[in-house]
């Protein structure tokens, strides 16, 4: 196998860290610095449509998140950014971006990865809402790739298995549990 400096790295941190959809040789828990999980980004196509948004993950500015990192062999590179392309830049709310992140383990080590950084310049930032604002977006959101309800637990239900604290997001999840 090759050292960690010449594989290629993928970060997820909100679907692709559940449902990545690409072939992969290794997967870990990482940390990106400098940016943080948010629910900021309205969803007009997998999550929800521009007449009726959801609301989806973004990486906005600040703090750091922790998420999945997920090495690539060389020769499926090309076709795994494609894909990721194809995916997450529908409606090009998204930077693509390679930045440093920490793969956490016994020993930390340092990679780039390949990320996708929201785009505050977008129509579809969102911005800062209030948890009422979200939940709103969040159970009216249906689209291509369901419900948006369904993706923000199943993204809390990951993270709480990775043993990542996020109150808030816990929160939410269960408030749509209850309902």
């Amino acid at each position: 196998m090759s050292s960690l400096d010449e594989e290629f790295w993928v970060f997820g941190y909100g679907s692709l860290m559940w449902r990545p959809g690409f072939d992969y040789l290794h997967r870990a828990p990482a940390r990106l610095s400098g940016f943080h999980r948010s629910l900021c980004v309205y969803s007009h196509v997998h999550r929800g449509t521009e007449k009726t948004p959801g609301l989806v993950f973004g990486l906005d500015h600040g703090g750091f998140c922790k998420g999945i990192a997920f090495s690539i062999s060389p020769e499926n590179w090309q076709e795994t950014v494609d894909y990721l392309r194809a995916r997450e830049q529908v409606t090009a709310v998204y930077l693509e971006s390679t930045q440093k992140i920490v793969l956490e383990g016994a020993t930390e080590t340092p990679v780039k990865a390949l990320t996708f950084l929201v785009d505050r310049d977008h129509k579809q930032y969102a911005g800062r809402l209030s948890a009422s604002q979200q939940l709103k977006f969040i159970n009216q959101g249906i689209g291509q790739s369901g419900e948006c309800r369904d993706y923000v637990l199943a993204t809390a239900s990951h993270l709480e298995e990775l043993g990542v604290k996020d109150e808030h997001l816990q929160t939410l999840a269960k408030t749509l549990s209850a309902t």
